[in-house]
């Protein structure tokens, strides 16, 4: 989720912390906190490799020792920015192997990681016998699909067979599954080959407020390439950190209130969440079911908009698990005519009774302005519209989350045997009755006929994903501040909706915006979103 838990403890106290989490996970000091485990997480995550659960776990990055396989090869320096697509074809074309691309991917992340913490896990050992099978399988004229020998990374939240996957949470440290979720499955199966996993917060759901980053007291916190004094944002905040840094071509991240797009936004690259009940969520550590079942979806990101074309068709469709999911044909995006699309466009999410919203930065306001300008000038029929109540939707769905107590998040620990849940996994929230919280099932659903009646007049929305750039880590300036869910917005409604890079802050930080369409024109969204990355350039590669 991108909006993370709240009443977190002073990141000022963060170096004592260190100091005594090692005592904490060596069971010499049980009074501690559990903020204490955070930061020592590094440093006890090399016990995590050495238990022996699995031969290829890896430590986190600046921890002490080294996955099996070390990449030797010096790294290409411009292949691993390639899209994926590009990655496919060359691997196709045979201008490059299977084995060199992942080895100039495994020297990226060797190279990056240590300043970012975002690759938390690695299978090093079978990347390279299933890429020496693809390029085997490709010298006898096979083709396993259209990622054959394509290297990737996924959220530590999916299931990944044979993979420690933990989704953030220690009562998972050392949980293999014994097969993939779905969407692994389906990468898998159409040729990708599995490199790590990225860095999430406990359950996606957050846990350490007051840091603004990915982070979770098994692997610790990680950090943004454009300045790793910035959040990665959340909850696929170690996808989309490796994504932009060059050491992975793509991710697959899951959104509950931002967790795609906040991350795109943070980190540059591109990402979209799809329509509820596009992508099966089988696999995932909160998978389907229950109150906000609408509100995840897991969807692809990547550095280039091409990218998430050729992933979703392989994403999307039922797999008789998730009841939900619904087999409604993909639209090619490709064949979608900009000139005449009605658009609607805000930058603030106005005001109520309680007053008025958040303002974005000018930087923001200029970019979406620019970007809407650009689209008029396509012949787009432009309109300053935004959606109803957004600021009422959104305490509507804050009083939802928290009315049972959190007795849902308890829940989660429970089924996973997390003694130790992150910092501030609060489950004592003040219990509202059954008939308050049924009201507000009510009002919820209210308030989405008033969003189907209000998009009826437009194809296109665009709007800031964020009121500003990524954030510096332990941060608290936005606090307390309503209007900011801009994301969140799309979850309720369970629309699909993108980011893709637009702008770049005086901080030298990118700046996206967020581009939604009505349900199930994913295809609309896409187009729109490549045009802008034409234009506006899309991902830049970091310094670092």
């Amino acid at each position: 989720m991108n909006d993370f838990d709240r009443d977190a403890p002073s990141a000022e106290h963060l170096q004592a912390d260190v100091e005594t989490a090692m005592q904490d996970l060596n069971g010499h000091s049980t009074a501690r906190s559990r903020r204490a485990l955070l930061f020592g997480a590094a440093a006890a995550s090399a016990a995590l490799a050495a238990c022996g659960k699995s031969k290829d776990a890896a430590v986190p990055a600046g921890s002490a020792g080294v996955a099996s396989t070390a990449s030797t090869t010096p790294v290409d320096s411009e292949i691993v920015f390639a899209s994926a697509t590009t990655m496919a074809q060359m691997i196709r074309d045979k201008k490059i192997s299977a084995r060199e691309l992942l080895t100039a991917c495994y020297a990226r992340i060797d190279a990056v990681n240590p300043k970012l913490n975002a690759v938390v896990q690695f299978c090093r050992d079978r990347a390279y016998k299933e890429a020496d099978a693809a390029d085997a399988a490709l010298a006898r004229g096979q083709v396993s699909g259209p990622l054959h020998g394509v290297p990737m990374t996924i959220k530590d939240s999916w299931d990944t067979a044979e993979v420690i996957s933990t989704g953030g949470t220690q009562g998972r440290a050392f949980f293999i599954p014994d097969k993939d979720a779905t969407v692994v499955a389906r990468l898998r199966g159409a040729g990708a080959i599995l490199m790590g996993k990225t860095n999430t917060p406990e359950f996606t759901l957050g846990g350490v407020s007051g840091m603004g980053t990915t982070v979770n007291i098994i692997y610790g916190m990680s950090r943004n390439p454009y300045d790793q004094t910035r959040s990665t944002s959340g909850s696929t905040g170690g996808g989309g950190a490796i994504i932009a840094a060059g050491g992975s071509p793509f991710d697959i991240g899951t959104d509950f209130g931002g967790s795609i797009r906040g991350p795109a936004h943070a980190n540059g690259i591109a990402g979209i969440k799809p329509t509820t009940g596009r992508v099966p969520r089988t696999g995932h550590i909160v998978d389907y079911g229950g109150v906000f079942d609408s509100y995840q979806q897991g969807g692809p990101m990547a550095r280039r908009v091409e990218d998430l074309l050729l992933l979703m068709p392989i994403l999307a469709g039922p797999d008789n698990k998730d009841a939900i999911i619904m087999p409604m044909p993909w639209a090619d995006p490709g064949k979608v005519a900009l000139k005449g699309l009605r658009v609607a466009w805000y930058t603030d999410m106005g005001s109520d009774d309680k007053g008025e919203a958040t303002k974005p930065t000018a930087e923001v306001i200029e970019t979406i302005t620019r970007c809407v300008k650009h689209l008029e000038k396509l012949g787009c029929s432009v309109t300053a519209s935004r959606p109803p109540d957004m600021m009422a939707i959104a305490d509507i769905s804050t009083k939802l989350r928290e009315g049972d107590g959190n007795a849902w998040q308890k829940r989660l620990t429970e089924k996973y045997h997390t003694t130790v849940p992150g910092p501030n996994r609060r489950f004592d929230y003040p219990l509202i009755g059954t008939a308050e919280f049924t009201e507000l099932l009510e009002q919820r659903d209210a308030w989405r006929a008033k969003m189907i009646a209000w998009v009826k007049d437009y194809d296109l929305i665009v709007c800031p994903p964020s009121t500003g750039p990524a954030p510096v880590i332990g941060s608290r300036d936005g606090e307390g501040k309503r209007g900011t869910g801009f994301t969140t917005t799309y979850n309720i409604a369970g629309w699909p909706s993108g980011v893709v890079r637009a702008g770049t802050s005086p901080e030298k930080m990118p700046l996206g915006v967020m581009l939604t369409a009505q349900p199930w024109r994913e295809d609309i969204v896409l187009a729109a979103m490549s045009e802008i990355e034409r234009e506006f350039g899309g991902w830049q590669k970091p310094t670092i």
